[in-house]
């Protein structure tokens, strides 16, 4: 494990990236607001050429070695395919939820990384770090419930939807815990060196990319088109990306934004990861996790592209508070009984 002071540093670029990645997917869809389907493609399709860029330039430059690339693949097949189940049961379970519903049930996350950390890594946490780990739960659950409406949420929702959305959260927290496993089950293959951070990302997107790649005709269904409009959709996806052609939609503010979002969700992904690399996944999405209050915050105020601000209710503030003390909680110094065991 790196220092304490090292692992400072990179939680607050993990809290800064997650922010501005946050605001500028909202700000990236204002130009492809007809085509998300589109820039989810790019993102995952072009990551693989761009990670695999950099693996292949930090090979030839002796930071990755021979032996990092020869680990075992079967793991990264299964991070792959994990996110892959994830992004298609998010999207059956997010075409019919309420909009305020999705990021509540998606909390869930940290609740299955703290359970599958235990059980696949053998970790162990004090009855304090759970309790923040909850209390980081709830808080978000506040914040991001302050705008929806009175009522029962899922009022008239069936039941196999929520729970498909709280399966979504599993497939990815599933995948976050094996990331760290490669890091740790590398360590003892390298003798004592992890694994360089674009190994993991070069081959877990890769494989991603392959399963995305094979379940797309359903992935395309999900988001209300058609196998045979998928090319039409894919091209007019591209040409308003480029803000070239005759796009029927205003493209204002294409290529920039898109193009900043991506920058910037690369960069979040890499300083997310190299935080799960010193620390711990569940360390990494409490990190990751708090800058959702942050978001919604900044959100809330007029921004380019979006003029219309917003007015953030008292629920909001509750939930930053909560957010805050269950970050407190779960990092307040160990004592030498609590560290044994974790």
């Amino acid at each position: 494990m790196s220092s304490s002071p090292a692992i400072a540093a990179a939680s607050a670029a993990v809290v800064a990236l997650a922010v501005a990645n946050r605001v500028l997917y909202k700000l990236a869809l204002v130009p492809l607001k007809e085509y998300p389907f589109f820039l989810a493609q790019l993102t995952t399709f072009g990551y693989v050429f761009v990670y695999f860029s950099i693996l292949y330039a930090r090979y030839r430059a002796g930071v990755v070695s021979r032996e990092m690339l020869a680990l075992p693949k079967s793991r990264f097949a299964a991070i792959g395919l994990l996110e892959a189940l994830g992004v298609a049961a998010g999207m059956s379970a997010g075409a019919m939820l309420p909009g305020p519903a999705i990021p509540i049930l998606s909390q869930s996350f940290l609740v299955w990384q703290l359970i599958f950390s235990a059980l696949l890594l053998g970790r162990t946490y004090s009855l304090r770090q759970i309790i923040g780990c909850f209390l980081v739960t709830s808080g978000v659950v506040f914040a991001v419930a302050s705008g929806s409406d009175d009522g029962h949420l899922l009022s008239g929702v069936k039941f196999v939807w929520p729970l498909l959305m709280l399966l979504s959260s599993a497939f990815q927290a599933g995948a976050s815990i094996l990331k760290e496993s490669v890091f740790v089950d590398g360590a003892k293959r390298l003798q004592g060196k992890r694994p360089d951070i674009f190994v993991v990302n070069s081959f877990g997107s890769g494989f991603q990319a392959l399963f995305v790649f094979l379940l797309l005709p359903l992935l395309s269904n999900l988001r209300g088109i058609k196998l045979a409009e998928l090319s039409g959709h894919l091209n007019g996806g591209a040409e308003c990306f480029l803000n070239v052609g005759e796009s029927p939609i205003d493209c204002g503010g294409a290529p920039f934004l898109p193009l900043l979002f991506i920058l910037v969700n690369m960069a979040f992904n890499i300083s997310l990861l190299n935080l799960v690399k010193m620390s711990s996944a569940l360390v990494a999405s409490l990190t990751a996790t708090s800058a959702v209050p942050i978001s919604i915050y900044i959100l809330s105020l007029p921004l380019p592209y979006i003029p219309q601000g917003a007015k953030l209710s008292t629920s909001f503030m509750i939930g930053v508070v909560v957010l805050l003390m269950g970050l407190i909680l779960y990092n307040l110094p160990q004592s030498s009984k609590e560290s044994k065991s974790d």
